[in-house]
């Protein structure tokens, strides 16, 4: 059974927050180590402590070079840990941004884009990072692990997408600042966007049976500029791309005012949605609706990247780390996503 499993790597985190007890929590279920064969880079003291006190069912032992955690006998899954750094357990981390614990989150990473690009791996989890401790221990160059990635594997056309079973959103511009995004919004970077968000629902099969996804493409000005009258880029820039994309075959829509749409591309209450997927022109125009009524269920996957990589789509959670508070739900769908599109 293990020569058809794929092999993806799941980096720690930064290990004062929460992404070693919910990687622990998830790996704990027995149904989610047998998707793949789970490699775990970080520090081998904070995952024993994380499985120690979050999955008391899995058990230590001595494999090589690293660490192989296993159930019981019966249960023949594992989770083979790489060490690269270590890093005292428990009380002695700090649960707020810190230089070496950040340089520790940006090495994990590093070691993970290396075993993929190698082969080693089929696809990499991440956990969550402080881009604040990135920048505290020198990494200043990439906000986030997507533009890491995206520079890792020589992919200048990438985005950020959001996947849930409430609503999917997909940005055209990603970690820059609210000033920045105007001149970042062209028509070839959105109909970039859309052709990417097509191929990834082509992909997940987020779209109705024989027909391709419907894509909603918002606005970047209120009310979609109102014919002009609150900003030119949304008739000059945005509706071309979404022509371009029209001709090619893409199903998509707009451009749509960013505060009505998302009520279109959500389902709930048994109600089916007008949209299997929004592209957002800017971060929290597609992150603030999702957050509201995805919080726990929706997985970030870098598209555009010639291998998997999936993450949680929240935070380190500083405020709650340590205390078993944390909802391992978008980590586990996160490793989840990963094993099925690994194969």
């Amino acid at each position: 059974m293990d020569l058809v499993l794929p092999s993806i790597a799941i980096t720690l985190g930064d290990p004062g927050g929460i992404g070693p007890e919910v990687i622990a929590k998830a790996l704990g279920d027995p149904s989610v180590r047998r998707l793949a064969r789970w490699v775990v880079v970080g520090s081998r003291v904070v995952f024993q402590d994380a499985c120690t006190r979050w999955a008391p069912g899995l058990e230590l032992r001595e494999d090589g070079d690293a660490v192989a955690w296993q159930s019981r006998p019966t249960d023949t899954s594992q989770v083979r840990v790489v060490d690269s750094g270590q890093f005292a357990a428990g009380s002695e981390l700090l649960h707020t941004d810190s230089a070496a614990q950040g340089a520790a989150s940006l090495a994990w990473v590093r070691e993970a884009i290396e075993g993929a690009r190698s082969g080693t791996y089929h696809g990499v989890v991440t956990g969550p990072i402080s881009k604040h401790a990135w920048s505290l221990a020198g990494e200043r160059r990439f906000a986030g692990h997507t533009e890491l990635f995206a520079d890792a594997f020589g992919c200048p056309a990438h985005a950020m997408m959001f996947v849930s079973p409430v609503v999917c959103v997909i940005l055209a511009t990603i970690h820059v600042p609210l000033a920045s995004v105007p001149r970042l919004i062209t028509t070839e970077g959105v109909l970039s966007t859309i052709r990417m968000g097509h191929a990834a629902c082509e992909r997940l099969g987020l779209h109705p049976d024989g027909l391709p996804a419907r894509i909603a493409v918002c606005g970047l000005n209120p009310h979609a500029g109102e014919k002009g009258l609150m900003g030119s880029e949304d008739d000059a820039v945005i509706a071309p791309a979404i022509e371009a994309a029209r001709r090619e075959g893409i199903d998509a829509s707009g451009p749509f005012p960013g505060d009505t749409i998302f009520q279109k591309a959500v389902r709930q209450h048994g109600r089916e949605p007008r949209f299997d997927l929004v592209v957002a022109m800017y971060h929290d125009q597609g992150l603030g609706p999702l957050k509201l009524v995805a919080f726990d269920s929706a997985v970030n996957m870098t598209v555009g990247l010639p291998i998997v990589r999936t993450s949680p789509d929240h935070g380190t959670a500083f405020d709650i780390a340590g205390q078993g508070l944390a909802d391992p739900g978008s980590m586990r769908r996160a490793m989840e996503m990963a094993a099925r599109l690994s194969r």
